[in-house]
């Protein structure tokens, strides 16, 4: 079975793509390789089986004609080196009810093909330790690496990762520092926290796990000798973000990938998606050739712009755009690229020399969780205090009843406990969070404050919206905000 390499769809993404012609006799014969065939073409000496090999002229101009047409068509003959094949398998049973449409197919495929990603295969499967052994069997046929979405939470379906670790061999051994983690975000000892919690702090012993600072299921990474594989949160707002902060930079490290595009994000706080969109269409900065890509997480927008090759041209009128952009929406952009909005207030903290106590209440530790993701926060925080009321943070910070008794509303409280966790700790700045509070409208708000509160300490109230974790999040994304203008002033 003689195989012919040509160029087809993939060739974008910079693939080659086999044409299998069966002979009569169905001889298997050596692929030949894409430079081997092109020297073939180019000598007019196909491979044809049968009779077919016969050299009249007829044929000899036929074969001329059609090469011309190939060269024309199909311009691209090389398979570029860095280019990664892939696989993801997303489970859920709810999937395959059509409870809800798949979007993280959709959603890494486009975030990995700038970086020469090319995804093979896309699979589905149910929430079952041996559909997704078959589904894995099955992908690593034709991939190296593949990313499993769903499955690592701390519920009896969420079978990832023990079959992950069951599929390739490499044992589960607790991290100790997401069990401190978890210790911080619930405000519970190790030795008190639910076994199902425990579970989730269950990390491949080769490979390693990638934090996610919006959920309790870290990711994880298992490195076999032949295949790697990623396994990923499910719920959006935990995934997409891993996947751009955590995934990007290990592929870089892993594989040497980089952009066959350019390409520049900017990342926006304090502003709707839908204000940005309309803005920038009305005043026309994105020119009709640049591809525009967004993401809208806990409060936070992306937006990326995108040209098809990486090259200085490209980069320039991306830079140019970008600066247009900044100019219109200014303080709303808090940074560019990669980093977070928890590494940008971590490098205005240093930057400034500040060290700083957290006390939170509303937010229930999820600032603390937050930024202790982002490199150098150890340097910055030197100590949080979190409880689930005021009362309950009274006690904890020993609050003297004089002091106590002389602050009068929510204001004057948080300021009272922001002040005597500043004086036990020395910290040069403290941020407080007070408790999440329902007006008769049902809509929730809570106080927050910053400062040094010797020059300067600013309060605002802020929205708490959204359910579960996610009001948690949102909360964090505000006083984060807030806290960044602050310092940039």
């Amino acid at each position: 079975m003689p195989e012919y390499y040509y160029p087809g769809k993939s060739a974008q993404q910079s693939q080659i793509s086999r044409l299998n012609l069966i002979s009569p006799g169905g001889d298997e014969v050596t692929p030949v390789s894409a430079a081997r065939q092109s020297a073939a073409l180019a000598t007019n000496a196909f491979i044809l089986p049968g009779s077919f090999g016969c050299g009249c002229a007829a044929l000899r101009i036929l074969r001329l004609l059609a090469l011309a047409a190939w060269f024309a068509v199909c311009p691209v003959w090389t398979a570029i080196a860095d280019s990664l094949d892939y696989a993801i398998i997303v489970t859920g049973e709810e999937l395959l009810q059509g409870v809800y449409a798949d979007g993280h197919t959709q959603f890494i495929t486009r975030t990995l093909l700038p970086l020469g990603g090319h995804c093979v295969w896309s699979l589905t499967v149910d929430d079952r330790p041996e559909d997704l052994k078959q589904a894995l069997e099955f992908v690593l046929r034709r991939a190296k690496m593949v990313v499993v979405t769903g499955g690592l939470g701390p519920t009896l379906n969420d079978i990832t990762r023990e079959t992950l670790s069951e599929f390739t061999g490499i044992p589960l051994v607790e991290s100790p520092d997401l069990v401190a983690e978890m210790e911080r975000r619930f405000g519970t000892p190790a030795d008190k926290l639910r076994a199902n919690l425990r579970r989730q702090c269950l990390v491949p012993r080769r490979g390693g796990w990638l934090p996610n600072p919006f959920g309790t299921a870290a990711g994880l990474v298992f490195e076999h000798d032949d295949y790697v594989l990623i396994a990923l949160p499910g719920p959006p707002r935990e995934l997409q973000p891993m996947l751009r902060d955590r995934v990007i930079p290990y592929l870089e490290r892993k594989y040497g990938v980089r952009p066959h595009r350019s390409s520049i994000t900017l990342r926006f706080v304090g502003i709707g998606q839908s204000q940005i969109e309309q803005t920038i269409r009305d005043g026309a900065f994105v020119p009709s050739d640049v591809w525009v890509s967004t993401q809208f997480e806990g409060g936070r927008v992306d937006y990326t712009f995108s040209l098809p090759e990486d090259n200085e041209t490209n980069r320039t009128r991306l830079r140019d755009l970008a600066r247009r952009v900044r100019e219109v929406f200014g303080e709303h952009i808090y940074a560019e690229g990669t980093t977070t909005l928890e590494e940008r207030v971590v490098e205005l903290f240093k930057a400034h020399r500040i060290r700083l106590v957290i006390v939170e209440i509303g937010s229930a530790g999820r600032l603390t969780a937050a930024l202790s993701h982002a490199p150098g926060a150890t340097d910055v925080v030197t100590a949080s205090y979190v409880a689930l009321t005021e009362q309950q943070m009274r006690v904890l910070l020993n609050v003297p009843d004089a002091r106590w008794s002389a602050a009068g509303g929510p204001g004057d409280r948080l300021r009272c406990i922001a002040e005597v966790a500043k004086e036990r700790t020395g910290a040069d700045w403290a941020i407080a969070v007070g408790p999440i509070n329902t007006d008769q409208d049902a809509s929730s708000e809570a106080l927050a404050g910053a400062g040094d509160l010797v020059r300067e300490w600013q309060t605002q109230r802020f929205p708490a919206q959204g359910k579960g974790e996610l009001v948690q999040a949102n909360l964090v994304t505000h006083v984060l905000a807030r806290v960044r203008r602050q310092l940039e002033q």
